[in-house]
């Protein structure tokens, strides 16, 4: 057979080629790095690309007495006001005594102190907290302008009415301060009786207007509408063992720090935060609600 010269160089020339191809594939191809596999030596420093670097947590204010007697963790949805009617203190006492110079500023997991700096704390000896001065501090929790009066109105208008000034409160006295001869706040029927789940206090029965009266002497921690639940509501300290609360108002005849006596008229029986006229009474013993019919007279 007869194979041409050229057709025999032309195939051993172009089989040269692929030769040479194959081996500079192999030499040129680029090495596979494991990115999530590889370390380095060097230290994490702040600002160098891809390094994360952790910031410590700032600690909240009173952390370190969390689980204490005589402080507590606020909650979501806590103000300063229903702490201290569920310890039985006066917010503002609460404010100095935790140094708030803002009473509206808590947080969520913030320790607070709700027994008095130089009172013992109750233990299982018995020892028991002893009363401290109370004194004003910054201004009240600040509520909606809808549902805080700003100046004195008709007992219609469903506004906090104007009282006279405040006189200092009587000192209490530290010996017998369950032996409170308590009266009923208003005249009208009990519609709803006490249930520690479920109401923790009495809802007495009126027309718009009716007086509220002070159960028993004592001094005003609060009066304002503040406290989801129980619209315009006065609040008074008898004692560093009893509170008694009074809610649903439609005008508060008394403010913050007056005196008050037992009788006396503090506000006019509403319907605020309310599905009907009626007063929401109750009695707190350091703090806890308590069945009213325990320290009522019987009518």
């Amino acid at each position: 057979m007869f194979v041409s010269r050229g057709l025999v160089v032309g195939f051993a020339v172009a089989m040269a080629g692929l030769v040479l191809s194959g081996c500079g594939t192999r030499l040129n191809k680029a090495p596979v790095e494991d990115r999530g596999t590889s370390t380095s030596s060097a230290p994490a420093q702040a600002g160098q690309p891809g390094v994360v670097v952790a910031t410590p947590i700032k600690p909240l204010p009173g952390a370190e007495n969390a689980g204490k007697p005589g402080y507590y963790t606020v909650k979501p949805g806590d103000t300063l006001i229903r702490i201290g009617l569920e310890s039985g203190q006066s917010w503002k006492d609460l404010a100095r005594w935790n140094n708030l110079e803002n009473a509206n500023l808590i947080e969520v997991g913030q320790v607070l102190r709700v027994a008095p700096p130089a009172a013992v704390v109750a233990s299982d000896n018995g020892v028991v907290t002893r009363p401290v001065t109370s004194s004003t501090v910054a201004p009240a929790p600040a509520v909606s302008a809808a549902s805080t009066p700003k100046a004195p109105a008709s007992a219609a208008s469903g506004t906090v009415v104007a009282a006279a000034p405040a006189t200092p409160a009587p000192a209490a006295a530290p010996a017998g301060e369950d032996d409170i001869a308590f009266i009923w706040p208003a005249s009208g029927s009990l519609i709803a009786g006490f249930d520690e789940a479920r109401n923790k206090g009495y809802d007495i029965a009126g027309k718009a207007g009716e007086p509220v009266l002070a159960a028993a002497d004592g001094r005003v921690v609060y009066a304002g509408a503040g406290l989801r639940g129980y619209g315009n509501l006065v609040i008074l300290k008898h004692n560093n063992t009893f509170l008694t609360a009074y809610a649903h108002n439609q005008a508060l005849l008394v403010k913050e720090d007056q005196a008050v006596r037992k009788g006396q008229k503090i506000a006019e029986m509403g319907s605020t935060d309310a599905d009907r006229v009626k007063l929401h009474f109750e009695i707190r013993r350091q703090g806890k609600p308590v069945d009213p019919s325990r320290y009522l007279p019987a009518r």
